[in-house]
């Protein structure tokens, strides 16, 4: 998953356009439990209290957060996958620091 848009951004009394990436930043694996959507909660937590997580929590644009569940045949389960939208330098950073996720 990754689309790309433009928005503009006022800094400094200028007007700036900045390229915005909406990625997938991390996932996890959940088994065939009765509610997943609780089961999930610590783990979307304990990523969150990560470095990865602080980062990309700190520079996703405000309202992008997000998570997603998919069956997961192969896990025979659900897969969450969390995702935001991150300015271009950004996302960059995040790469370099953090390596890209292992999207199964």
């Amino acid at each position: 998953m990754g689309t790309v848009r433009w928005q503009v951004f006022d800094e400094d009394g200028e007007r700036v356009v900045k390229e915005i990436h909406k990625v997938v930043v991390h996932t996890i694996n959940m088994g065939d439990v009765e509610d997943p959507d609780l089961m999930v909660a610590a783990p979307i937590y304990e990523w969150q209290q990560s470095d990865a997580g602080k980062f990309a929590m700190a520079n996703a644009i405000p309202e992008s957060p997000e998570w997603r569940r998919e069956l997961n045949h192969y896990h025979m389960g659900w897969q969450y996958a969390i995702i935001v939208e991150m300015e271009k330098k950004k996302l960059s950073e995040f790469y370099l620091r953090f390596g890209k996720p292992d999207i199964k």
